[in-house]
């Protein structure tokens, strides 16, 4: 039996968000496909946990195996990751997070954690040296593009 989850309507266009969502952070393309097969349609992933991609296949073997009509049935939710916290570097980032998950577009995308990293970080907790001013204002700005 699939899940009756309620939906809140957010942003200008009244999209509707499944108020009960999957986090991917640990999960296999199995277990994703799982989840769809019985009734969630709200997938949380990030670049950062390495998701985005199997996602991306559970959702295509879903559409493959008829469990989904199409894509908009689903709401993604995806996130910047801090290394790429500056304003050139949002539309890349996107660009790959769509590319991973084999997807036109999100509906939701995050900033993952307001603040910037270093291209060498490597290791939690972040070494003081990896911590970067960050600029919200341009930041928002290259979101918005």
């Amino acid at each position: 039996m699939a899940l009756m989850v309620p939906k809140v309507s957010i942003g200008a266009n009244g999209r509707a968000m499944p108020v009960i969502g999957m986090g991917t952070a640990s999960l296999s393309p199995e277990a994703m496909l799982e989840a769809i097969r019985i009734g969630y349609r709200h997938f949380d992933t990030a670049f950062v946990y390495g998701s985005e991609q199997p996602l991306g296949e559970a959702i295509a073997q879903a559409l493959h195996l008829g469990l989904i009509k199409s894509r908009d049935e689903l709401f993604i939710t995806s996130k910047l990751w801090c290394t790429s916290a500056e304003k050139d570097l949002v539309v890349p980032a996107i660009k790959k997070s769509l590319g991973n998950l084999q997807l036109e577009y999100l509906d939701l995308f995050l900033i993952h954690w307001p603040l910037r990293l270093s291209k060498e970080m490597r290791q939690i907790p972040v070494p003081k040296e990896d911590l970067l001013p960050i600029d919200i204002k341009s930041l928002w700005e290259g979101m918005e593009e």
